[in-house]
């Protein structure tokens, strides 16, 4: 049995297909949903590692309807279980070059590091692969490589050495104890922690004076400069730059990114004006 873990539903996904037709790789997949690179990560006394993210996510996808609930630690902690139960099981963490994928190994490394002769790590930073046009490529995800390229890439898993869990050990409570907003990859297995405003100038550079949905300021904020922490943080950061007095808001934040607008302080109020208006 190989447990299979990777960050991401979409990577998930394509990790699962794979497998399915890969006798070689059959095994689970363990998809992380929570992305470790934004938020904190030192937990507060008596708050377990869960509530902790739980909470950050329910801030910042402001829906009461629907709350978050984080639980990639009580099935890590399952996986680690199955470990210690099955002689024969291993773990392979995939590992893409985004900072989520690079903060999840420092996460699951002590927790995996109890079983070092069956952890194994498929690092495909800087590797080529093949699109659908047979042209070579350099994903940052597992969710763009195709399965039988996934296939390929099987034989890059290694098992993680004392000398990892010594070293990329101390970069995660390195990381916990500066406990800033955001961490950005910095190539290899190196992050760098830095505040959770660090996006804003992006954001705030497609705002202008007049108002335009969240919605749009922050999909060209992704598209333009490619920021890795998804929509719903970006969205998050825009009400805080409004709590703040940075930016104006008219609409219901409490609601999806297409349900209110923002502007820079000053200027016409108006709703932007549409072309041939």
């Amino acid at each position: 049995m190989i447990y299979h873990i990777v960050v991401g539903d979409v990577a998930g996904d394509r990790l699962k297909e794979t497998i399915q037709n890969e006798p070689s790789m059959a095994g689970e997949v363990l998809v992380l949903k929570d992305i470790l690179h934004v938020g904190p990560l030192r937990k507060a006394e008596g708050q377990t590692f869960s509530e902790l993210r739980s909470a950050f996510w329910n801030e910042v996808a402001a829906n009461d309807k629907n709350p978050v609930q984080v639980d990639d630690m009580e099935r890590l902690l399952e996986v680690s279980k199955q470990l210690f139960n099955d002689d024969d099981a291993q773990a392979w963490y995939w590992m893409a070059p985004a900072p989520a994928d690079v903060t999840g190994f420092h996460w699951v490394l002590p927790y995996l590091g109890k079983h070092l002769t069956r952890f194994y790590l498929v690092n495909i930073a800087g590797l080529p692969f093949l699109n659908e046009q047979g042209k070579v490529y350099y994903p940052k995800s597992f969710g763009e490589i195709l399965p039988k390229e996934i296939v390929k890439a099987r034989r890059l898993a290694r098992l993680v050495t004392p000398a990892e869990l010594e070293i990329d050990g101390e970069e995660w409570r390195k990381l916990v104890e500066e406990n800033t907003g955001i961490r950005v990859h910095e190539g290899g297995k190196k992050l760098r922690s830095v505040s959770e405003e660090h996006y804003d100038k992006q954001l705030e550079s497609f705002c202008s004076h007049q108002y335009q949905k969240a919605s749009k300021i922050v999909n060209q904020a992704l598209s333009k400069f490619s920021v890795p922490t998804g929509d719903l943080y970006l969205g998050w950061r825009l009400r805080k730059m409004v709590e703040s007095g940075r930016l104006q808001m008219q609409g219901d934040a409490t609601k999806q990114l297409k349900d209110f607008d923002v502007k820079l302080p000053g200027g016409d109020i108006t709703a932007e004006p549409q072309p041939g208006a």
